[in-house]
């Protein structure tokens, strides 16, 4: 296969991973702190991750690349998890999962400032549809009813897209899983006190269930699918592979419907489908990518 047709899969795979993220964190904050929820997730991924490095006895990362990894743990170890446990609080995962339809436009614009890809005319003007649609679906009345929870899911797009941006070309030089693996042991000692102070005040009576989305959220999507996702960025380019996130929001509709038994109403079928139409569109759209090399001889 072509270079960026193994991104394109290897980004499916990644997206197909983080699909039940929202659901699963939705089911997880009924019987769990969000903050638990959030940064717990990634103590124990980060645990794995150490070991992991341990065993293969890692190279340390270089000063450039540390400062790089410290960006990459504040947007996607602290940063989405955080934020997106606390809007799933009080927004249903289908709700959530549409509105994070806007992540592949927002990834490939940091993506670009970032690597310097230029993508065409068409590809932009068929992002910013998507973005409109998406915004039409969750403000339907307007920008009067904004939730709380709308502004915290904005916040977790803005820190996954710098944090995917970033890692992907930091996945050029260093492999996607140590990418992954380093973030979450540098953030390790920053949220190791938050989670053991919200997991004193847990509840006992947690079902399986509850165990087992949380369980998923940290050993699937804060490690597994960034293991997929950032070397599919890496191999198939930032703006292009991005643009895979597409069917996520669909396959969060699905996902949240039969493990959630919430509503697929008409109107949200009709938005999800509207997004992946005009999604899919724009990853027809040419994008001139620079070499991987001189991409990765960047620095800060």
């Amino acid at each position: 296969m072509k270079r960026e047709t193994k991104g394109m899969v290897a980004g499916f795979a990644g997206i197909a991973v983080f699909a039940l993220t929202l659901p699963a964190i939705r089911y997880a904050v009924a019987y769990f702190d969000p903050v638990l929820v959030g940064l717990g997730r990634s103590v124990m991924a980060a645990l794995i991750a150490a070991v992991w490095l341990v065993v293969i006895k890692a190279p340390i990362p270089t000063r450039r690349q540390l400062v790089q990894l410290m960006i990459v743990t504040l947007g996607v170890v602290i940063g989405f998890p955080l934020f997106s446990a606390l809007a799933m609080k009080t927004l249903p995962a289908i709700h959530g999962g549409v509105v994070v339809g806007i992540l592949p436009m927002a990834t490939a614009i940091v993506g670009v400032l970032l690597t310097h890809e230029k993508p065409s005319p068409g590809f932009w003007v068929t992002g910013l549809a998507g973005c409109l649609v998406v915004i039409l679906f969750a403000c339907p009345d307007g920008f009067q009813h904004l939730q709380v929870g709308d502004a915290l899911l904005v916040g977790a797009v803005i820190a996954a897209a710098v944090g995917y941006a970033f890692g992907g070309r930091l996945a050029v030089e260093m492999g996607g899983w140590q990418v992954i693996c380093w973030a979450l042991v540098i953030a390790f000692p920053l949220i190791l006190l938050p989670t053991g102070i919200q997991a004193l005040h847990a509840t006992p009576a947690v079902p399986i269930t509850a165990w087992l989305c949380f369980i998923y959220l940290a050993l699937g999507s804060q490690l597994l699918g960034f293991v997929f996702w950032y070397k599919g960025l890496a191999l198939g380019g930032i703006v292009r592979v991005s643009q895979i996130q597409l069917l996520q929001p669909f396959l969060t509709l699905i996902a949240a419907a039969v493990l959630l038994g919430e509503r697929l109403d008409g109107r949200t079928l009709v938005f999800a489908t509207l997004v992946v139409a005009i999604l899919a569109v724009g990853r027809r759209m040419p994008v001139t990518r620079m070499s991987p090399l001189s991409t990765n001889k960047r620095s800060l």
